[in-house]
């Protein structure tokens, strides 16, 4: 950090617990120029207005119908672990499209304004008001998404006169897409859109059928011989729990969680410490041994007492050293709901792309998927973990899942990351290290290496120190040092922020003294393709150092644009951020170590044989490659 940064750190603290205390009139905003903490979480977290509404005073709504109510309907008395259910909200005298029906967890959370928070809310902006609710809603829909209730076709009949209908009141029913959270749930029917909120009414709690139901089950590599594949997946209960695996093989799992109190702060409450809080449940693990290479098994997990996942099949990534791999990587995917929602954080890239991936893993073509950073974007609102677990199961349960670690899961004020933005809400990686447990050296210290196939993966956090004689930076030093290259002719170093890119938006400003700091130990231990995310678009470049061309790649019989590393000059270096959040543009005059830019959604395929690694980008809505490009050698270096 530099000292700089630090002295502004201390002064902005200082500065928002003095604004905490000033008494604001509900009508007057502080401008963002003033307010330090509205500047930064601003720039960092895309505020909307739905994504500020625990900022919001809550008014009395204004002549409130006596017929109004809410139903909820679903294929059963206790909510499935994924289903859709209609949500009816009727008696309404005058439909308005501010009107909208928010998806509370827990249900007893309290939905009035919380008085004797309001200073805790200071870091996340507007000082104007005290905060709507202590929980934050999961989503929320405005009822007009009923194309029937604003023109208040589904007119009921209220109060008669003998005969006559002296009363009419008007009803409209919207879809939510529900997975199971284990808290039970509550939907809360709001007039005045999100900037003015009134309550009308609730639907009351909803339980689901088995709060303990063993889900999301996905699996990682804990070495390079492939014969040991760690599974991890989330329940209710802390009960032990089971893997039934291959011809009947059974483990027993360990279990962890997290509190409120693992959670990261500044000088005030973060989000995932306060408003932004759901209980995780627990995260059991348990790693299946005596695995072959390449080798398709089933499996499911669970108890007698708490249920069962289905049988699921899975297929072993080869072991390092053997000749061939087939991966796909990306990075800034995150989620979308599958409904008509608002919710804290969309990626709107991520429903195509996590469609697109998981056809592929279908396939069959796939032996591991690397995620490099920015996972599911819940920076601090933690039910976001559970549905981005809940989209990406049906290929993470199949094949590698590897990840790395990126600003949305560590960065937060004061906690010892490299920069000083609140970009992970207060999670500062304790959410992401339990989801995805990798083979790392310790807590805290997300990087690690691990070999599949003819490729040496060398995945590091650009969120810790990588300054020269860090211990990541020593780290570095001494992996890509050992590689055998005889055995693994490849060397792919991957971390989350990039150090080239010809991306417009400023916030991706590229840190000269990483590029200074780690460029230097690529070149000299001549890695051969460097993956970054961060920026959202796709990016590759020529053979570059220090900005500089050291080689152009040149076209093979098929017109492909093919990199010789027989003769070693530099890395071929990729941004592929494009996975799902909104998709960057880039600069008219980009450098020229800049060959190929493409702001689509997609994701990076890739095939490594001994000879060669194959790769083209892919557009996942139209499924057809984008990009092509080509790293050979001679085995003989």
């Amino acid at each position: 950090m530099k000292p700089s940064a630090t002295s502004s750190l201390t002064i902005l603290n200082v500065f928002i617990i003095f604004l905490a205390f000033i008494p604001f009139s509900s009508s007057y905003l502080l401008p963002p120029s003033v307010l330090g903490s509205a500047i930064v979480h601003q720039n960092y977290t895309a505020i909307s207005s739905f994504r500020v509404l625990n900022r919001r005073g809550l008014i009395q709504c204004p002549h409130p119908s006596p017929y109004v109510r809410i139903n909820v309907s679903s294929e059963n008395s206790l909510l499935s672990d994924n289903e859709y259910v209609n949500v009816t909200v009727s008696g309404v005298f005058l439909p308005s499209d501010d009107d909208w029906v928010a998806m509370i967890s827990p249900s007893d959370s309290d939905v009035k304004s919380c008085p004797l928070k309001k200073s805790r809310y200071v870091q996340t902006g507007d000082l104007s008001k005290l905060p709507l609710l202590c929980h934050y809603p999961v989503k929320a829909q405005y009822v007009s998404n009923d194309p029937d209730y604003l023109k208040c076709t589904k007119q009921e009949y209220k109060k008669y006169n003998n005969t006559n209908c002296e009363v009419s009141a008007c009803s409209g029913t919207i879809s939510f897409h529900v997975i199971n959270i284990r808290t039970d749930i509550e939907f809360v029917f709001f007039s005045g859109g999100f900037e003015t909120p009134c309550i009308l009414t609730s639907s009351g709690p909803m339980k689901f059928s088995n709060p303990n139901q063993p889900l999301r089950g996905h699996i990682s590599s804990i070495d390079s011989t492939a014969t040991s594949m760690r599974l991890t997946w989330v329940s209710g209960s802390e009960e032990t729990q089971q893997v039934q695996y291959g011809d009947g093989e059974t483990l027993t799992s360990t279990a962890k969680t997290f509190s409120q109190d693992d959670m990261c702060t500044s000088v005030l409450p973060s989000p995932a410490k306060d408003f932004g809080w759901h209980d995780p449940g627990y995260i059991h693990s348990a790693v299946m041994t005596g695995l072959r290479p390449s080798t398709t098994y089933s499996y499911r997990y669970g108890s007698d007492s708490v249920g069962w996942s289905d049988k699921i099949q899975f297929r072993t990534p080869p072991a390092g050293g053997s000749d061939e791999l087939k991966f796909l990587a990306f990075g800034d995917m995150g989620k979308a709901p599958l409904d008509p929602s608002v919710e804290h954080y969309i990626q709107p890239g991520s429903l195509s792309v996590i469609k697109a991936v998981t056809d592929e893993v279908k396939s069959g073509n796939v032996d591991s998927i690397f995620h490099i950073g920015d996972i599911s974007y819940a920076t601090g609102f933690l039910v976001e973990w559970d549905f981005f677990l809940h989209l990406i199961s049906p290929m993470a349960s199949q094949v590698s899942y590897m990840t790395a670690i990126g600003n949305h899961e560590r960065y937060y004020i004061g906690s010892g990351s490299v920069y000083i933005t609140p970009d992970s809400g207060g999670e500062c990686g304790v959410p992401y290290e339990t989801y995805f447990p990798m083979p790392t050296p310790a807590k805290d210290e997300p990087w690690y290496s691990i070999e599949q196939g003819s490729i040496h993966f060398t995945v590091i956090s650009t969120e810790h120190d990588w300054t020269e004689n860090s211990e990541q930076y020593e780290w570095m030093t001494k992996d890509m040092g050992s590689v055998d290259r005889s055995k693994t002719p490849w060397l792919i170093f991957t971390g989350h922020r990039p150090m080239y890119s010809s991306s417009t938006n400023r916030l991706f400003n590229l840190d000269d003294r990483f590029s200074k700091a780690v460029e230097p130990l690529l070149l000299q231990h001549k890695v051969d393709l460097a993956l970054f995310g961060h920026v959202h678009n796709y990016e590759r470049t020529c053979s570059v150092y220090q900005s500089n061309c050291l080689a152009m790649p040149t076209k093979d019989r098929n017109g492909i644009d093919t990199y010789d590393h027989s003769n070693y000059s530099a890395p071929v270096q990729a941004v592929i951020g494009m996975a799902g959040f909104s998709l960057t543009k880039f600069s008219k005059n980009p450098g020229s170590w800049s060959l190929t830019r493409i702001s689509d959604f997609g994701y990076l395929r890739g095939h490594a044989t001994k000879e060669d690694i194959n790769l083209e980008f892919v557009n996942a809505n139209t499924r057809q490659v984008q990009d092509s490009f080509r790293i050979t050698k001679r085995q003989n270096r």
